[in-house]
């Protein structure tokens, strides 16, 4: 199945959600889904999609790198770990490539809350990814 075909929901998502700057491409058995999402909703929605269609992400064949507006207001959490700086990944789980870090101590932006697990945070260099709810706390 070509992936164009198996990811089809996938991109009529991303291009009926207001994806700004959407491209998609395929080049050597990849596909390759960028673009700037309006709200954090939609980007959690697309990886929902590309979760059930590729459960756990597995087969490898999509890579989707998908922000969110800068212009999305967030609030101001804490990274508490025990001793070592905090991963940021590409997507909702340990499977999914680290994109940045978050020292401990730290104070990033809270994007939105994927899930229980995984918060989708801004640091204040423009790092943007998923870390792991258990070692974030809000600032009051």
């Amino acid at each position: 199945m070509a992936l164009l075909d198996k990811y089809k929901v996938l991109l009529d998502t991303a291009k009926s959600a207001g994806i700004n700057d959407f491209q998609y491409a395929e080049q050597e058995g990849v596909l390759q889904i960028r673009g700037t999402a309006p709200n954090a909703d939609i980007k959690n929605k697309l990886w929902d999609i590309y979760n059930q269609i590729d459960p756990n992400f597995l087969s490898g064949d999509v890579v989707m790198d998908i922000d969110v507006s800068s212009a999305v207001a967030g609030t101001q959490v804490k990274v508490i770990t025990q001793n070592s700086n905090l991963n940021i990944r590409k997507g909702p789980g340990t499977d999914q490539p680290i994109v940045g870090k978050a020292a401990k101590g730290e104070t990033i932006t809270l994007i939105s809350r994927a899930n229980d697990q995984w918060w989708l945070v801004r640091t204040k260099d423009g790092e943007e990814g998923y870390c792991y709810a258990q070692y974030l706390e809000p600032v009051s």
